[in-house]
C-alpha cells in the first residue's frame, strides 16, 4: 500500500509539544539521498512559526501591526542520526521559559520517536525599527506563550 505525501503538514499538539510534520523529499537531500545539515535548521524556523500560527498570531501580523519580530539569539544543534529522502519527521517543540524580550525552546527532529536532531534555541523579541534592539514581548502573546507554556507536562522534550 502506498502511503499518501503529506503535503501541507499540519501542526499537532501531542504530549505538550507543538508537532510539526514533514515529508523529506529529494531537494532536502544531499546526492547520497541524506537531509543536509542545515535544512534541519529550516524545519525547526518553520515548526516555531507553526506553533505561533497553532496560538492564532501570525508573524506578518506581529512584524506589521506590533513592529517587532524574533530573531535567532542562540541555537545549538547536536546532529544524532541522519534522515533520508522519503521520511516523514516530526519536529517537536517545547517552550522551556518566557522571559520579558525573549523566548527560550527545546526542539527535537524525529523519525518514528526516534530523535535524529536536537535543537535548544533563544529567541530575542526585537524592534524592527531603529537599531533592533530587544523589546518587551506584546502582552497578548506573552499570554498565549506561558499558556502554552503551563498547558505542557514536566519534562524535556529530547527523549
Amino acid at each position: 500500500m502506498v502511503e499518501p505525501a503529506v503535503t501541507a503538514p499540519t501542526p499537532v499538539p501531542m504530549d505538550g509539544d507543538h508537532v510539526y510534520r514533514v515529508r523529506i523529499y529529494y531537494e532536502d537531500t544531499d546526492a547520497g539521498g541524506i537531509v543536509y545539515y542545515a535544512n534541519y535548521l529550516k524545519f525547526a524556523e518553520r515548526a516555531r512559526t507553526e506553533l505561533l500560527r497553532h496560538l492564532g498570531v501570525e508573524q506578518a501580523r506581529l512584524m506589521s501591526g506590533d513592529g517587532i519580530a524574533f530573531a535567532v539569539r542562540h541555537l545549538s544543534a547536536d546532529y544524532l542520526r541522519p534522515a533520508r529522502l522519503d521520511d516523514l519527521l516530526e519536529v517537536h517543540t517545547r517552550i522551556v521559559k518566557v522571559g520579558g524580550a525573549s523566548l527560550q525552546l527545546k526542539q527535537a527532529v524525529r523519525r518514528d520517536g526516534a530523535d535524529l536532531v536536537r535543537f535548544e534555541v533563544r529567541l530575542a523579541c526585537l524592534a524592527l525599527s531603529g537599531r533592533g534592539r530587544p523589546v518587551p514581548l506584546p502582552r497578548d502573546l506573552r499570554a498565549s506563550l506561558e499558556d502554552f507554556h503551563h498547558s505542557q507536562p514536566a519534562g524535556p522534550t529530547h527523549g
